[in-house]
């Protein structure tokens, strides 16, 4: 059976459509140019994701996250208008349909870093065999040309010299040194040049990195009371992690201030607690994979709410992480009801907490929502059954909320890999470049040449190199 044979630049006729559209893509793929196009698709779509509010992964994968989400943006460009014809509920929906509402981690995005990898890989490739001849290849004998005065970092040293005395000044300066033909030749880092395919391969780890965590990582918020629960992922999902606020706490000095605060957080799953840990700012708890960072804290309010049969319908914290005119809001359905309750911490006129509730219920005439009652308690009072739609509702205790910021990274191992080697190769590459030295020896004179990276002074080194041959002592 007759086999296509892929054929690299410069080979022979390209008389095989296979081995034609493989050297097309070979040369598309190290082309500068196609490097160039792609990095700035890359970059232009890296400001998009800088100036759209962005979904997290948590928020894409869970329907009702992603409902709630596409309502705050579509009401932040509500108002967006063109000669007073409206069109930002059009845009939001664009964007939405380019996934450049979670660019860095849409199909297109992941595609564009994979191809610029290939790229890279390619590229590297390519290089490769040039770079290894031209590091491995030495040439110790010379024509009397090369060392005519008139090229670049030439020079003659006005003593006879010995080669072995030649040979001990380039060793003593780091030279490995070669004899041939009356010439002695120096060669120092001679294989560090390899050291831009560390440079490659950290640069392909580091796309590798980001194609990974973008298609594959994840990140929720969390807000939780005291003694409060939530799952991680949505619920349903099998191995689901359970995280609970055991309690929070946010010591403060003397003037008010806050010292610190953390959380003491137990992870469960299957129904038995796998990790406990106290959080700080600096200090996450990580678990099958998930990092638990402490993020934030706010306000939250401990009501109960008795029914008018004195059964008790609710009791625990209502978190007030949202704002209304300014003022911590939180929100809950009271339980077996279609009353909803929205909660607002404010002061009264002599400063003193006050709790105001306000009771919403669906409008018959087809409104969203209608004001049912409108009540204010200080802590540890209750409010009358009968202004409040039946609900004896009593503020318990004032208390606060943590914020949890949960993130899972399958690419951040190769991210500390990926820097180790890009590191490696710009200090091996930057800081011990190549030099090359021939030493002609002649009767009564000795002529010198130097070639070195274009990150050497090479004049200086020359002329340091044949001060130490004109002052080397006799051997």
């Amino acid at each position: 059976m007759a086999t296509a044979s892929f054929a690299r630049p410069g080979s022979a006729r390209l008389s095989d459509p296979l081995a034609a559209l493989g050297y097309t893509a070979w040369r598309l793929l190290t082309s500068v140019r196609f490097a160039v196009i792609q990095i700035i698709a890359i970059a232009i779509a890296g400001v998009f994701g800088a100036l759209l509010p962005q979904m997290s992964a948590a928020q894409v994968q869970d329907p009702s996250q992603y409902a709630q989400q596409m309502a705050a943006i579509q009401s932040q460009y509500a108002g967006l208008s063109v000669l007073g014809v409206s069109i930002g509920p059009t845009l939001v929906d664009l964007f939405d349909r380019l996934g450049l509402l979670h660019v860095f981690s849409v199909w297109w995005f992941t595609t564009l870093l994979a191809l610029l990898a290939v790229s890279i890989v390619v590229c590297t490739a390519d290089r490769t065999p040039r770079l290894w001849r031209s590091v491995r290849e030495v040439r110790v004998a010379q024509p009397a040309g090369f060392f005519d005065p008139r090229l670049a970092n030439r020079a003659a040293v006005a003593v006879p010299l010995e080669g072995e005395r030649v040979t001990r000044v380039l060793r003593r300066r780091h030279y490995v040194v070669r004899h041939a033909e009356g010439i002695v030749y120096g060669d120092r880092n001679q294989y560090f040049r390899l050291a831009t395919l560390l440079t490659h391969a950290g640069l392909v780890l580091f796309l590798a990195a980001a194609a990974i965590s973008g298609a594959f990582g994840f990140q929720t918020v969390l807000a939780l009371g005291d003694g409060q629960t939530a799952p991680i992922q949505p619920v349903g999902t099998p191995g689901n992690l359970i995280v609970k606020n055991v309690q929070f706490s946010a010591p403060t000095r003397p003037d008010g201030s806050f010292i610190d605060f953390s959380t003491d957080v137990e992870v469960y799953q299957d129904g038995r607690a796998i990790a406990h840990k106290t959080i700080h700012v600096n200090d996450p708890l990580v678990v099958d994979g998930y990092v638990i960072h402490q993020n934030t804290f706010g306000p939250a309010a401990v009501i109960e709410i008795h029914d008018s049969s004195g059964r008790l319908v609710w009791t625990g914290p209502v978190l007030l992480a949202g704002t209304l005119l300014g003022l911590p809001q939180g929100f809950i359905t009271i339980p077996g009801s279609s009353l909803g309750l929205l909660v607002v911490l404010d002061r009264s006129p002599s400063g003193a907490p006050r709790l105001t509730l306000q009771g919403l219920a669906a409008d018959p005439a087809g409104a969203a929502t209608r004001t049912v009652f409108m009540q204010s308690l200080g802590v540890g009072q209750t409010s009358d059954a009968a202004a409040t739609s039946g609900y004896a509702i009593r503020w318990v205790d004032t208390s606060a909320f943590s914020g949890l910021v949960i993130r899972r990274d399958p690419g951040q191992d190769l991210v500390w890999v990926a820097f180790a080697l890009l590191l490696g190769g710009l200090v091996l590459t930057f800081y011990f470049p190549r030099r090359r030295v021939w030493v002609r020896i002649l009767p009564d004179h000795a002529d010198v040449a130097l070639l070195a990276d274009r990150y050497v002074d090479a004049p200086r080194e020359l002329q340091e190199l044949v001060r130490d041959l004109q002052g080397a002592p006799a051997g």
